[in-house]
């Protein structure tokens, strides 16, 4: 089965390439490597360094064929949404549009999409589910949530079935700290270079934390699953900033480190655990990695990789 990834050289979409290559399936690649990084992406894909807004993504229709769509391509920074609103429109918005008019002329049998948890915005603290109201916050919690709606009635009016997954605070190995999840990345890049750990706000808003390889699992998942349904994949369990931050030190050996407080930033929700009910029940989907096991994964991965070097500041 041939399925295209639009940002398949990213930190989740190379990590769902290779999934999807490991299951046996012919795996087509679209990243400009705005944020991806060539390293990663499976020798075993085809790649096309091409924007999801460009022309050329048509070409790519044409030659290739594919039968399934996993959209992963996005800006991904609250900040940089903030900032840069007309920019952050274009790449999520604008060009998930084009994206799905070449869905529709290539007769694409399924898209699934790649939402966020800031649809919801700013929630009381609970287990959010999907039929809970959305009021983003963000820029980029618009940008994520407009899509939502076109894919809908783009499936409305011309048949393209899909599958839209609220990701939660996505981590593990290959992340940068740009990004909703790149608080996990910040925190050992620092805590591996013994560097003072900084916290925006009082530390004890929470986040739900889902280890990178369920999500890529939740994504194969879905190919059969799930259609014209939208699902959070969540670990459905809160973690304060705080908390988080003593378990990485303690991993990292500075467990004696005390964070800089600094204000908190514009657009950044309170509380965030992402119910996964649905997803157990309509993908088989469940998380295979507890907080604890994921960030032991991931410390491992910087400990032996130059990858943390290469890592600009936030």
């Amino acid at each position: 089965m041939k399925v295209l990834v639009t940002g398949g050289a990213g930190f989740i979409g190379s990590h769902i390439v290779d999934l999807l290559i490991e299951e046996g399936h012919n795996v087509i690649v679209i990243d400009n490597l705005s944020t991806g990084n060539k390293k990663f992406i499976n020798k075993k894909a085809t790649i096309y360094f091409v924007d999801i807004a460009s022309p050329q993504l048509e070409e790519v229709f044409i030659k290739e064929k594919p039968v399934y769509v996993i959209h992963q391509a996005a800006q991904v920074d609250i900040t940089k949404s903030i900032q840069d609103p007309v920019f952050d429109a274009h790449i999520n918005i604008l060009g998930t549009i084009h994206l799905l008019e070449c869905c529709r002329k290539f007769k694409v049998q399924k898209i699934i999409y790649s939402s966020s948890c800031a649809v919801y915005g700013e929630t009381t603290d609970c287990s959010i589910r999907e039929d809970f109201m959305t009021c983003p916050i963000s820029f980029y919690g618009i940008s994520k949530q407009t899509p939502e709606e076109y894919i809908q009635l783009y499936s409305q009016f011309y048949g393209l079935p899909f599958t839209i997954l609220r990701y939660a605070n996505v981590y593990g190995p290959r992340q940068t700290p740009k990004g909703e999840g790149g608080v996990i990345a910040i925190f050992m890049r620092k805590a591996l270079r013994g560097e003072q750990l900084l916290i925006y706000g009082d530390g004890e808003q929470t986040r739900d934390f889902v280890f990178v390889k369920d999500v890529a699992t939740a994504n194969l998942l879905a190919l059969k699953r799930g259609e014209n349904e939208i699902i959070n994949i969540g670990l459905n369990q809160k973690t304060s900033i705080n908390n988080l931050l003593a378990m990485i030190s303690s991993m990292a050996g500075n467990s004696g480190a005390i964070p800089l407080y600094l204000p908190a930033r514009t657009g950044d929700i309170l509380y965030s655990q992402l119910n996964n009910g649905k997803a157990r029940q309509l993908l088989n989907w469940k998380p295979s990695y507890d907080l604890f096991a994921g960030l032991e994964k991931t410390m491992a991965f910087y400990e032996k990789e130059d990858f943390i070097a290469g890592i600009p500041d936030e």
